[in-house]
């Protein structure tokens, strides 16, 4: 019976915070934001992109559609990367990773949820994964400047950004395109606001749809 009862309160909450997300997201609905605000910035063909949760790769496409700059897809779940790279095998200036970036390399399992698959939800067919440190991958392949970042990894976006913070590595990043989660984590709303403050020394805020999305552009 108690086992019952944690699970109908688990459904119950899960139902609640859909339902408020379901609010959040309206005036983003309205504006159109993923084929709007989420697709517009001065890229070119020489610009570099990375895609930190790319699922099936649809945000990449309409990148690459719009400016043909290069793209780093990183993608741990194996079945959404397989995707990727099927998708973009003929495409030499898009590249697909079989990983995350994180604060750190490491190896975790991840719930099975379709875009919303996380390593800090508990969930039915959860997968190993690998990730790798984000301040790492940067140093490996040479990276200096980066017109692009797009961050949307179901709660990982707090320690990669920390991490980035740590390093004061996050002036290199001419745009950061963020999807911050509150449900999954722990003081999440706390820590969202320490980054931003770190993030206005920086960059400016040119749009913010409170977590559902928001974008921050270096200062000129």
């Amino acid at each position: 019976m108690n086992f019952l009862k944690k699970i109908f309160k688990r459904n119950s909450l899960e139902k609640q915070q859909r339902k408020i997300q379901k609010e959040r997201c309206k005036t983003w609905f309205k504006v159109n934001g993923d084929k709007t605000l989420r697709l517009d910035y001065n890229l070119s063909k020489s610009s570099i992109v990375l895609d930190l949760g790319g699922f099936k790769g649809d945000f990449a496409q309409e990148i690459y559609n719009r400016y043909s700059c290069e793209i780093h897809i990183f993608e741990p779940v194996l079945s959404f990367y397989n995707a990727i790279n099927d998708r973009f095998i003929d495409n030499k200036k898009v590249t697909a990773y079989p990983f995350g970036l994180a604060n750190e390399d490491k190896e975790l399992y991840i719930s099975n949820s379709n875009d919303a698959s996380s390593v800090f939800i508990e969930g039915e067919g959860s997968e190993k994964i690998k990730l790798k440190s984000i301040l790492k991958f940067i140093e490996e392949h040479n990276i200096i400047d980066v017109d692009l970042i797009k961050i949307n990894i179901e709660g990982g976006e707090y320690e990669v950004l920390e991490s980035l913070i740590a390093d004061n590595k996050l002036s290199m990043f001419k745009n950061l395109q963020i999807q911050f989660h509150d449900f999954i984590i722990e003081n999440a709303k706390e820590r969202m606001s320490k980054i931003q403050q770190e993030l206005a020394k920086t960059h400016v805020l040119t749009y913010q749809y409170e977590f559902v999305w928001e974008n921050w552009k270096l200062k000129e």
